[in-house]
């Protein structure tokens, strides 16, 4: 298990309600460019929300320990000049969330999206909820 406390910097809402599937990201960003990640995040988070996404969250590390096998900072190969960002977004459905992304990769606002870390090394996936308290 990995753990770590992370503070929000963007939490951008939509509609309420259940959600039905998740995308989850982790990425190491230069700890000088928190203002341009959050830039790049508002920016993004726009284009989830215009195909469908319920809600946008991107949360910047403040206690992300070590781990004694492996740890947050780890799984990203984060040197020490770098935070961790973590981030999901929250979809009504994956049917939503699979036709969200197809149409955000063509949309005109992605193609010069600029990304203010070493995007190879984010880690991602989509999840389906199995508990929402």
């Amino acid at each position: 298990m990995i753990v770590a406390g992370f503070t929000p910097i963007l939490d951008e809402a939509g509609k309420t309600g259940t959600t039905g599937y998740v995308d989850g990201f982790v990425a190491p960003v230069p700890a000088g460019n928190k203002q341009a990640y959050l830039d790049m995040a508002k920016k993004a988070a726009t284009v989830f929300r215009d195909y469908g996404a319920l809600r946008v969250v991107e949360t910047w590390g403040d206690s992300v320990p070590d781990g004694k096998v492996t740890d947050y900072k780890g799984a990203v190969k984060a040197t020490p000049d770098e935070k961790i960002v973590y981030s999901w977004v929250e979809w009504p459905s994956k049917q939503v969330r699979d036709d969200g992304w197809k149409k955000m990769m063509e949309d005109q606002r992605m193609k010069d999206h600029q990304m203010p870390f070493d995007g190879k090394r984010m880690i991602y996936g989509g999840f389906s909820p199995i508990l929402d308290i």
